[in-house]
Order: C-alpha cells, then sequence, then structure tokens
C-alpha cells in the first residue's frame, strides 16, 4: 500500500512539473493572438542587446537580455505629444525603474534583417538603484485591430439609411485587410481600393483610388468617398462597424462574411 502510495504522489509531482515547467516556457498561454492584440496596441524591438516594448491601455512592458532589466512592468500613462509631428513621447516609472520611450512615424530599418517599420523607437531606461540611463533604439509599428480585417456592407450614411436605389448597382462595401494595412471594394458605382493608417484611436483610410465609371444622376458614391476620407475613429459591435469623425457619425456597415 506504501509502495503504491508513494508512486502516487511521484506521479502527481511529475506532472506539476511539467505544467510549470510549460508555463514558464511558453508553451501554454491563456491569452490568444488575437486577445493580445488586443491588449497592446504598439510593440517595438531592437538589437545589440535584444529588447522589446509593448504598449497597451493597461501596462507599458519591457523585455531585454540586459541583466537586471530581462522584463520590468510600467502602469500605462498617456503619450506626450508633439506639436509639429508624429511624435508620442511616454514616461513611465514604478517602485523598481523608470524610462522615457519616444515613438516616431519615420521609417526604420532593423539593424538585423532589414526589414522596414513605419516607425521609430528610442528607449531610455534605468532601474532606481543605477545612476546611468541605457539608451536603445529600434522600430515598431501599431497593431490594427484585428476585428476590422472583414467584409462590411454600407447600411447607414451620414445618419441616414441607404436604399438599393441610393446606389447604380448595389450598397457600398469595403473589404479590409488589417494584416497589410489597406482595403478594396465597391463605392456604389465604381470599384475602389485604397489604404488605411491605424494607430491609437485612429483610423484613416487613404490613397482612395477607384475606376472611372460614370454614375447615374443621384447616384451617392461621392458622399460615400468623402465620409470615407473623413474618418478619424470607428467602433466595432454587434457585427456593426461605425465610422465616425469629430463631427459625428459619418457611416454604419454590418458585417457579411
Amino acid at each position: 500500500m506504501k509502495k503504491i502510495l508513494a508512486i502516487l504522489v511521484l506521479s502527481f509531482l511529475m506532472i506539476s512539473c511539467k505544467t510549470t515547467a510549460n508555463k514558464e516556457s511558453g508553451t501554454t498561454s491563456s491569452v490568444s493572438s488575437t486577445e493580445e492584440d488586443l491588449k497592446y496596441y504598439f510593440k517595438g524591438t531592437g538589437n545589440e542587446p535584444f529588447w522589446g516594448i509593448k504598449i497597451g491601455n493597461e501596462e507599458i512592458v519591457f523585455t531585454s537580455l540586459i541583466p537586471g532589466k530581462e522584463k520590468i512592468i510600467f502602469p500605462a500613462v498617456d503619450a506626450i505629444r508633439a506639436m509639429d509631428a508624429n511624435v508620442k513621447m511616454y514616461k513611465v516609472s514604478n517602485e523598481l525603474a523608470s524610462s522615457t520611450i519616444t515613438i516616431q512615424q519615420l521609417d526604420c530599418q532593423d539593424s538585423m534583417s532589414g526589414a522596414i517599420s513605419p516607425y521609430s523607437v528610442k528607449v531610455e531606461i534605468r532601474n532606481n538603484s543605477e545612476l546611468e540611463t541605457k539608451k536603445l533604439s529600434g522600430c515598431g509599428k501599431y497593431i490594427t485591430d484585428y476585428r476590422l480585417h472583414d467584409i462590411w456592407v454600407l447600411e447607414e450614411l451620414n445618419g441616414y439609411k441607404v436604399f438599393a436605389a441610393d446606389f447604380q448597382k448595389e450598397f457600398p462595401r469595403i473589404e479590409i485587410n488589417a494584416a497589410e494595412n489597406r482595403f478594396s471594394g465597391f463605392g456604389g458605382c465604381n470599384s475602389i481600393t485604397g489604404q488605411i493608417f491605424f494607430e491609437k484611436d485612429l483610423l484613416r483610410f487613404t490613397k482612395v483610388i477607384s475606376t472611372l465609371m460614370a454614375c447615374a444622376p443621384g447616384n451617392k458614391e461621392g458622399d460615400f468617398l468623402k465620409a470615407l476620407q473623413s474618418t478619424t475613429t470607428y467602433s466595432i459591435g454587434n457585427n456593426q462597424l461605425i465610422l465616425s469623425n469629430p463631427s459625428g457619425k459619418l457611416a454604419v456597415f454590418k458585417k457579411v462574411d
């Protein structure tokens, strides 16, 4: 009986150790990739030494191979914005360390892979017990909300419900590719394509190109394209995408995939 009990205890310990090792090594996680993308809206990395930064609405996480700075979590703060350029600065601190993180919209080439990112990142960080500040530089990008990645058909335009008679063939639609920050679709008369510009709390439809088919009188494609290009913010819920700007709601779409 004692032998059987000993075997059961040993088996339990082995299973517990294996589970703990898996969690520590990152082979199991309670957060899916989509949840991770929503938790953090900006990610940056650098080399020599390797380091990374993740900025979210609740926390800012710095990781590195620097002794004593392997992982430091700061509470989230609002960015300090430059007046004359797309530059944001985050000044963060906790009981162990302090840091200044600067993000600038400027093409940045990774020193090892050669990959180009749309933002350069500078990090100044030090433990509170140190006098010297470590200065790091690297590249980064905003993580476009994966929920935008879908096909959306127009339901409302400038506060009014749209009808088939408002357009030449069918209702306008957009198909957004969040991974590549581009979109395509139909404007109500012509095919359209373009790019999206995404940052925290900001969404713009840019470089919009359409075919040149003549539209019937009364077709509201022009109003639709104007609304699309006037967008600055969005919200998603109940299978709807709502595009807005400071003046109010511009367009409401329904997911149709």
